[in-house]
C-alpha cells in the first residue's frame, strides 16, 4: 500500500503543481491586482460564505461513498443512480438556507446577485467532488488526478483571454465568477462520462428509492455534521470581517491576499488526504497496520510544512509586495499599510500549514476509521474555539487577529486529533522520530536565519534556505530518497 500511495501521490502532486499554482499566483492574483483589494474582499467574504452550508449539498455522502465503494466496489451503480437524485434534493436545501441566512445577516443586493452565482458554483464542484469519489474508491487514481486539475485548467484559460486578451472591456469581479461556472460545468460532464463508463448499464438513470436514500442520509450524517464543524472554523474568519468592520471588505481583501497562499499549500495537504482514505479504509478492512504508512505520509508532508513555515516568518514582507504591487487607486502611504497588515496576517497564516497538514493525516485516518463521534466533538471545540476569539480579537486586531485565532484553533485541533489516534490505534510513541523532527524544525529556523542575514537578493535567499533544508532532512534522515525510489519503483499496488 505505501507503494501504491507513493506512485500515485507522486503523479497527483506533479500535475497539481503544473496547474494550481498558476492558478493561484498567476491568475487569482492577478485578478485581485487589477480589481483591487477592496472589491476583491467583497467577492472574498461573500465566497467564503457560500461556503459555509456547502455540506447541505453533499451532507457527508462524498466520504461515505469514497469509503464504501474502496470497499464494495460491486454497489456502484446502485449508489449513483440513487446518489444523482439526493444530489439535486440537497442542492434544493443548501440555496434556500443559504439565501434565509443571506437576508437574515441583511446582505445587500450586490452580495445576493454575487451569491446566485457563487452558490451554483458551490453545487457544480460538490457534484465534481461525489463523482471524483468513485473514482478513488475504484482506486482509479491516474484518472481522479487528471479530473483534479481539469476545471482549474480550464478557468485558467478562460480568464487568461478576459484578463489579458482585452475581450470584454474593462474586468471585473463578475467575470471571475463566470469562468469558474464554465470550468466546472466542463468538469463535471467529463467526469460524469468517466463514471458511467465503470457502471453497469453505462447511461445515465435517477432512482427515487426513498428507504436507500433514507438509509444513506442515517450513515452519512456524522460526516455531515464534521464537515460542517470544519467548514466554520477554517472559512468563517473572511465573512466575520466583513462583518464586524467598518470597512470589513477591505480587511477581508487584505486577509485574502495572505489566505491565497495557505489556501494554495492545503491543496497539496489535501491531495494527501484523497489518497490516503481509501487507502486507509481498506487496509483497516483488511486489518493492516497502518502506522508505517501514517509516518510515511506525515513525513513527506511535514519537511514541506515547516520550510513554508519558516519562508513565511523570515520573508512576509517581501512575499506580500513582491505579489501584490501598488493599485492604480491607491496612494503610497494605503499601499505601504496594506502590505505591512498583509505581511502580518501571512507570517501567521503560514505557520498554520503545519497544523492543517497533521489534520489532513490523522483526520483522515479517523474518518476511514469511522470514528466520527471522536471527530465530531474535536471539531465542534475548534468551531466555538474558532469564533470566540474572532469575537474578541477582530475588533482590536483586525486581519491580524482573526489569523491568531485561525492559528490556536488549528493547533489545538491537530493535537487533540494525534492524541486521539494514539489512543485508538495503539501508536507507541517514536521517540528517534520525533527527536528528528524537532532537530529538523530547529534546524530550518536556524538556516532561515542565517539566509536572513547573507548578503544576497531575497529571492535567492529562499532557494538557499530551501535547498539547505532539504539537506537537513537527508541528513537527520527524515527522508530517504532510496526508500522513496524503491517504493515508487518496486512498491506493491
Amino acid at each position: 500500500m505505501q507503494g501504491k500511495f507513493v506512485k500515485n501521490l507522486t503523479l497527483l502532486l506533479i500535475l497539481n503543481l503544473l496547474i494550481k499554482p498558476f492558478w493561484i499566483l498567476g491568475i487569482d492574483r492577478s485578478v485581485q491586482n487589477t480589481v483591487g483589494a477592496e472589491e476583491y474582499g467583497f467577492y472574498f467574504a461573500v465566497f467564503n460564505f457560500s461556503f459555509l452550508f456547502n455540506i447541505l449539498l453533499d451532507f457527508g455522502v462524498t466520504n461515505f461513498n469514497n469509503r464504501n465503494i474502496a470497499q464494495n466496489n460491486q454497489l456502484l451503480t446502485k449508489h449513483l443512480s440513487n446518489l444523482l437524485v439526493m444530489k439535486l434534493l440537497l442542492f434544493l436545501v443548501y440555496l434556500l438556507v443559504t439565501f434565509g441566512t443571506a437576508l437574515f445577516i441583511q446582505y445587500s443586493q450586490e452580495q445576493i446577485r454575487l451569491l446566485y452565482f457563487l452558490a451554483f458554483n458551490q453545487f457544480l464542484l460538490s457534484f465534481i467532488l461525489y463523482l471524483r469519489s468513485n473514482l478513488g474508491g475504484l482506486h482509479l487514481f491516474r484518472t481522479d488526478s487528471v479530473i483534479s486539475v481539469l476545471d482549474r485548467a480550464l478557468m485558467i484559460v478562460i480568464c487568461a483571454v478576459l484578463l489579458w486578451g482585452n475581450v470584454a472591456g474593462e474586468f471585473h469581479i463578475g467575470y471571475y465568477v463566470y469562468a469558474q461556472t464554465a470550468g466546472y460545468l466542463m468538469t463535471a460532464a467529463v467526469a460524469l462520462w468517466l463514471v458511467l463508463r465503470r457502471t453497469e448499464r453505462k447511461w445515465l438513470r435517477l432512482n427515487w428509492n426513498f428507504p436507500f436514500l433514507l438509509a444513506i442520509v442515517r450513515q452519512s450524517f456524522p460526516f455531515a455534521i464534521l464537515v460542517l464543524l470544519m467548514t466554520f472554523y477554517n472559512r468563517i474568519d473572511s465573512v466575520m470581517l466583513e462583518r464586524l468592520l467598518d470597512d470589513g471588505a477591505r480587511y477581508s481583501g487584505i486577509y485574502a491576499s495572505a489566505y491565497r497562499l495557505l489556501d494554495a499549500a492545503n491543496m497539496i495537504a489535501y491531495l494527501f488526504a484523497v489518497l490516503l482514505l481509501p487507502i486507509f479504509a481498506r487496509m483497516i478492512k483488511q486489518k493492516q497496520p497502518v502506522e508505517e504508512l501514517i509516518r510515511l505520509s506525515y513525513t513527506l508532508i511535514a519537511v514541506p510544512a515547516v520550510i513554508i513555515a519558516v519562508a513565511a516568518f523570515y520573508y512576509s514582507g517581501e512575499i506580500m509586495e513582491f505579489l501584490y504591487p501598488v493599485h492604480a487607486t491607491e496612494t503610497e502611504v494605503a499601499f505601504s499599510d496594506r502590505i505591512h497588515e498583509s505581511a502580518r496576517v501571512f507570517a501567521i497564516l503560514m505557520t498554520c500549514f503545519l497544523a492543517t497538514s497533521t489534520t489532513y493525516i490523522f483526520g483522515t485516518l479517523l474518518t476511514a476509521n469511522g470514528s466520527l463521534r471522536q471527530m465530531n466533538l474535536i471539531a465542534l471545540g475548534g468551531m466555538l474555539l474558532n469564533i470566540a476569539l474572532n469575537f474578541l480579537m477582530i475588533p482590536v486586531y483586525q486581519a491580524t487577529g482573526s489569523a491568531m485565532a485561525s492559528l490556536f484553533t488549528q493547533v489545538m485541533v491537530a493535537l487533540l486529533q494525534v492524541w486521539v489516534v494514539r489512543r485508538m490505534f495503539g501508536m507507541n510513541v517514536n521517540s528517534s522520530f520525533l527527536i528528528r523532527l524537532v532537530v529538523y524544525a530547529v534546524g530550518v529556523v536556524l538556516i532561515g536565519f542565517a539566509s536572513v542575514l547573507a548578503p544576497f537578493p531575497w529571492q535567492l535567499g529562499i532557494a538557499v534556505m530551501g535547498l539547505g533544508s532539504l539537506v537537513l532532512a537527508l541528513a537527520v534522515k527524515l527522508i530517504s530518497l532510496r526508500q522513496i525510489y524503491q517504493l515508487i519503483r518496486f512498491g506493491e499496488g
